[in-house]
């Protein structure tokens, strides 16, 4: 059974860096998990989350809210539980933690090459809008 429950930078931090190298493999700088975490815990927002099972993290997720969206970030399932309902299981816990704050809807972006983790969202009622992403590294 898992266990989805709020990150804890003590306890958590080592097994979501080794859980995230394995699952995205990051390349560029400014996704280096150790800052990743960094930034997200300065904000305070208690939307970090991880899934355990015996004491093992075995996924995690991000939410954002500004008040007008909501977004999921680092959507990680260890590869040995994956197809096991975990990745659904998370972004519904966040999903529901964004929904108590007011939020209306989620965003989320993926690679256009990544027929597989479309297919896993669509699978959850998202869907592929018209939109164009923009990004600046500052």
């Amino acid at each position: 059974m898992h266990e989805v429950r709020q990150y804890d930078d003590t306890s958590d931090k080592n097994k979501v860096v080794e859980l995230w190298q394995k699952v995205f493999g990051y390349e560029t700088a400014h996704n280096d998990p150790n800052l990743t975490i960094s930034k997200k815990l300065a904000v305070n927002d208690g939307l970090f989350f991880v899934a355990v099972e015996n004491s093992q993290i075995v996924g995690t997720i991000m939410a954002g809210y500004d008040g007008h969206r909501g977004w999921l970030y680092s959507v990680a399932v260890d590869p040995n539980k994956r197809l096991s309902g975990l990745g659904s299981l998370l972004v519904h816990h966040a999903e529901a933690e964004l929904e108590k704050l007011g939020c209306l809807k989620v965003k989320l972006q993926i690679l256009a090459s990544n027929q597989s983790t479309a297919a896993f969202y669509e699978s959850l009622g998202y869907a592929i809008e018209p939109n164009i992403s923009m990004g600046k590294l500052l």
